[in-house]
Parts: structure tokens; sequence; C-alpha cells
């Protein structure tokens, strides 16, 4: 049941049914009527625990005259057993109060109409509304929230952490450093199906050229194939994959500007690999007039242009976050 949009927005609450308990805490009220006949003003319930601090409920019956709040419940939520809590402390929370529906088996819950948290502090030890319900909502028989002057009320209470992981991404170029040579000597006597490089160092990835001689998959007999293999990297998530654009190369050694060459990029993981089966004609490879092989010796390179960069980064409440400037973050 929705009170009307302008009610809620002068109460500074919102409420709506639901068939689910309160998780937290349960507050049953009997002989309702002789609280106001006794005088009680303010009543206290006991502590109740969640997220490792004590609370209470503070119940107006006849609502908060402070607060300009007669003919109405007022409710709050108090944090207790502060003087255990460190200099300095706060705590952050969003809470709903919950009035049980006897009639229906449900519960009307009633919470901020921002939704958001309160911060709990030395300053500041309760909160809550002074006009959560109106004594004639309440008392009015077909409600079905009084039943032989008995009522009862609930609260959740949600702890806001503030604590979460930021990854972050960056883009690096490579223009010196950042080709690694593989000179292979006897290349004619090689009969193994695929060789790997030395490892190659950049930044805090390792790299490595994995070759295939007389190819690989549908280019065996036809091609030799060349990959680029990330070896491990201390900068890659658990899980994640690595951004990388490269130019693998096989040098011509009679005209410097000659080689042959391909571009690619790639998400690796460690031990993932990106390359070319059909990246050189054997045809080709072997024609002494192309300049790929001289003296038996064949000379590979790869290129790194591109490389990203990614971290990691826990954030709790303690600290300013130099990203966003807030002081929920650390």
């Amino acid at each position: 049941m929705l009170l009307p949009m302008d009610q809620r927005q002068r109460l500074e609450v919102r409420t709506y049914k639901r068939e689910i308990p309160p998780n937290h805490f349960m507050f049953h009220i009997l002989s309702f009527s002789l609280l106001s006949e006794a005088g009680m003003e303010r009543c206290e319930t006991d502590d109740f625990e969640v997220g490792g601090y004590k609370w209470c409920l503070a119940f107006y019956p006849n609502g908060n005259k402070d607060e300009d709040a007669d003919g109405y419940i007022s409710l709050y939520l108090v944090i207790k057993e502060t003087e255990k809590l460190p200099v300095g402390w706060n705590v952050d929370a969003s809470f709903k109060f919950l009035v049980f529906d006897h009639i229906q088996h449900e519960f009307l819950t009633i919470e901020g109409v921002d939704g958001t948290y309160k911060r709990f502090d030395a300053t500041k030890t309760e909160w809550g509304f002074s006009q959560a319900l109106s004594l004639e909502t309440l008392k009015k028989e077909s409600n079905g929230y009084m039943e032989d002057d008995m009522c009862i009320f609930g609260a959740e209470v949600f702890i806001v952490q503030f604590c979460f992981k930021m990854e972050s991404l960056k883009m690096m170029k490579y223009t010196h450093n950042n080709v690694m040579t593989w000179k292979i000597k006897d290349f004619s006597k090689l009969n193994e199906m695929y060789y790997n490089s030395e490892v190659f160092d950049l930044e805090e990835s390792e790299w490595m050229i994995t070759l295939f001689p007389k190819g690989n998959g549908l280019a065996k007999g036809k091609f030799l194939s060349l990959y680029l293999m990330l070896e491990e990297s201390e900068n890659l998530l658990p899980g994640r994959k690595q951004f990388v654009q490269f130019k693998l190369r096989v040098r011509n050694q009679i005209q410097d500007s000659a080689h042959a060459e391909m571009t690619s990029r790639a998400w690796l993981t460690s031990g993932g690999t990106c390359g070319f089966e059909d990246f050189l004609s054997l045809e080709d490879l072997e024609n002494p007039f192309k300049g790929y092989i001289k003296n038996d010796c064949l000379t590979v390179e790869a290129e790194i242009l591109h490389m990203s960069e990614s971290g990691s980064t826990t954030f709790s409440e303690s600290r300013i976050c130099h990203v966003c400037k807030s002081r929920r973050c650390s």
C-alpha cells in the first residue's frame, strides 16, 4: 500500500507491502493504548546485533514532540555501546522499519524516500522517521496493523562498507627496445616440428617466438608458420587477457627493405599465442634469390607495437580515492 506521493514526501518515507518478515529484529507491543495512558513518551528496545554493531529501536507511541510529530508513530534506529568503538568511529547504514498486517499476513515496509544510507557517529547516534506512520492508519481496524490492542514492529539494518575493486587499463606504445631478433643457424638441419626462441622481456611481460620450419596445420609442407607467444606477464590479472599489437618478420638478408612481415593483434592469456600458419611460402623461403636464408641462417623478428597494462586496486571507505576524489575510496 503506497501512500500518495505528496504525503510520502512530507513524511520523508515511502511504504510498500511484502510477505518476507524482517531479517534482524521484531518488537511485539501488547496493550498499545496503555502506553499513552501511562505517559510513556519514548521506549528503547533491547539491543540486537547487525554487522558487528549493537543497535536498538527508539519508539515514540505518540510521536516525537521535539519534531512536531503529534498524531504519528516516531521510529528511530539507535547505535549502542559506542563507548567500545574506536576514536573517530562512524558507521554508514541503511535501514527499514516494518509493521505487521494481521489481516493480509504481510508487512508494511517503511523506508526513506531517497533510499540512501545514513552516517552514525559520535554526533549522530540515531536516525529514523518522526512521522513514520500515522496513529489513524495504525489504529484503523481494516488496515490490520492493530489486533486486540497489539501490534508488531520490525527492523532491518544494512551496513554500507564502501569497498570495491577497480581495474585499470593502460595502452602503451613502443618505438624502441621493442624488437626481439632471433638468428637461427643451420636452418636446413632443423628436423623438429617447431622451435621456441629465448624469452624476450618487455616491461614486465615475457615473450617468445614460435617457429614451425615446415608449417603448421593446413599450411604444413607449404608455408613457414610463425607465432608470438605471451610466456608470462606480471601485470596480467588472474584469468584475464593482455592486448598486444605486433609485427612478425623474416628479414631479407640481401635487400634490407624487402623483409617478409605481417601485423596482427590479439588478447592473450599467459601461454597464449597468435600468428600465421601461412606466414611465408616454403618456395619463397628456399629461393636463394629472395634473400631470406643466407649462409644457412634465418633471422626472425617480433616487434611489439602496442601493449596493454592492467592493474587492480581494492577501495575502502578509510582513504581518499584519487580517481573519483571521494572519501568512500582508498
